[in-house]
């Protein structure tokens, strides 16, 4: 099992950036890929974005494309999120996931990671 920390959320008007990172511990080596999902207030839990571990791929939902950045440090076990150009929308709480890769990208899109943080907050304020 892959253990997983997300760093603080916060609030944020919009048009600001923030940047999220996750840490990961544990069975790190079984790790192919990792990614975000966020939960809106009322609303279902949602893909955000994912990196595939060791060639760093990157994959987005359409709704954060071009506004939000996935990457990570092998060395460092960590993944990262800069949202820029946030808006009132993009207020959730947001997972960092891991996957063990024996589910293609869509299943995973659709049905989520193997591990999960225990998320963090971001707020955006209009």
């Amino acid at each position: 099992q892959v253990q997983l920390v997300e760093s603080a959320g916060g609030l944020v008007q919009a048009g600001e950036s923030l940047r999220l990172s996750c840490a990961a511990s544990g069975e790190t080596s079984s790790m192919y890929r990792m990614g975000w999902f966020r939960q809106a207030p009322g609303k279902e839990r949602e893909f955000v974005a994912a990196i595939t571990w060791s060639s760093g791929s990157t994959y987005y939902a359409d709704s954060v494309k071009g506004r939000f950045t996935i990457s990570r440090d092998i060395a460092k076990n960590t993944q990262y999120l800069q949202m820029n150009s946030l808006q009132p929308e993009d207020t959730a709480v947001y997972y960092c996931a891991a996957d063990k890769g024996l589910r293609n990208l869509v299943t995973i899109m659709a049905y989520g990671m193997d591990d999960w943080g225990k998320g963090t907050l971001v707020t955006v304020s209009s």
